[in-house]
């Protein structure tokens, strides 16, 4: 469903032609916040594509923004040999393959749902693709250390929330490459900074940015993992197997404060999934900071060296659950 269109050819006064995709359900706080900061942006994407059953057709019409709403249960193809039955309710990697499907333009622009994207970051990241069109770029994530509040969020709306502000209520992942501050926010005539890496683990696909042509070169997202987890390694990993070169941007998304848990014992069925599917293509364990403590709670039998499958043993009680659940925590 469409809920706003553009007429004019080729695209909009004020837009360039790219396509964000986003995916979600039951975050819609967080989705129109990012819809409130691509809105507001130094330019804006001619397209923006959400694959989405439950946001508000009305409230997204508010948005000065070509929106195309896609639902997340659009069906699986037949042809492509999916265990249907290993799949969650909400598949990530299936609903980002079927945004870049329906994509007009050959930028394509991944966003996260809890992403709000620095003023300049579509206007900088649509740049360095026309430059490396043949490579995969990833963003600058800067993480809330709490959720916008009613005010915040009518502030980012009206285009009065400063970058200051979100700078000051934000951190980077200290476990992450990152930029110095002073190249993530660009004068008007000066371009913010590019690195090439060779460590393609350190791919997330909160924020990144590819063309039409490299994203069908790696064949999207491999839909055989479940729910959450490695399939951002796997998709980086094709990309390294293909020869496509891998950048991270200091172009700065500040990702939305919610819940998580240290570690992620709500997600232990689907990672042990989609590391034993990423271990049979890859010879090789993601997730090694999650399965570490998973196997020395006794809830799988895993070692790093190890060359079979893992087995689960046990389900995390809820006390352990309990207890591993950090509220205000900005990220993993």
């Amino acid at each position: 469903m469409t809920t706003k269109s553009t007429t004019q050819a080729p695209f909009a006064p004020g837009h360039t032609p790219v396509t964000v995709i986003t995916t979600c359900y039951g975050r819609n706080r967080h989705l129109y916040n990012l819809l409130s900061s691509l809105t507001n942006g130094s330019i804006q994407p001619d397209e923006v594509i959400i694959v989405n059953d439950d946001a508000d057709p009305n409230r997204l019409a508010e948005y000065d923004l070509n929106i195309v709403q896609i639902a997340t249960t659009a069906d699986i193809p037949a042809d492509s040999h999916v265990d249907v039955s290993t799949k969650s309710a909400f598949d990530i990697g299936h609903n980002r393959n079927l945004g870049a499907a329906r994509a007009t333009h050959d930028v394509l622009i991944f966003l996260d749902v809890d992403c709000i994207v620095a003023p300049t970051f579509i206007e900088q990241l649509k740049l360095k693709v026309q430059q490396h069109p043949q490579a995969l770029l990833m963003g600058q994530p800067r993480y809330l250390t709490r959720p916008l509040s009613d005010e915040e969020s009518v502030q980012l709306r009206d285009d009065k929330l400063s970058v200051s502000h979100l700078n000051a209520l934000s951190v980077y992942n200290p476990y992450r490459d990152n930029f110095d501050n002073k190249v993530s926010n660009p004068a008007d005539t000066n371009q913010t900074a590019i690195k090439q890496t060779q460590d393609y683990g350190a791919f997330w696909s909160l924020c990144f940015a590819i063309t039409r042509q490299q994203f069908d070169r790696i064949g999207g997202f491999d839909t055989q993992y479940t729910g959450y987890g490695a399939e951002d390694t796997d998709f980086a990993f094709t990309a390294r197997q293909l020869n496509i070169d891998f950048y991270l941007t200091a172009d700065v998304v500040y990702h939305q404060q919610h819940s998580v848990y240290r570690p992620p014992l709500n997600h232990l069925d689907s990672i042990v999934i989609n590391a034993n599917r990423f271990y049979h293509k890859w010879q090789c364990w993601p997730m090694s900071g999650w399965l570490s403590p998973f196997a020395e709670m006794g809830l799988i039998h895993w070692q790093a060296e190890q060359i079979f499958p893992i087995e689960s043993v046990r389900q995390p009680t809820c006390n352990e659950i309990e207890e591993a659940h950090c509220p205000d925590a900005p990220y993993v």
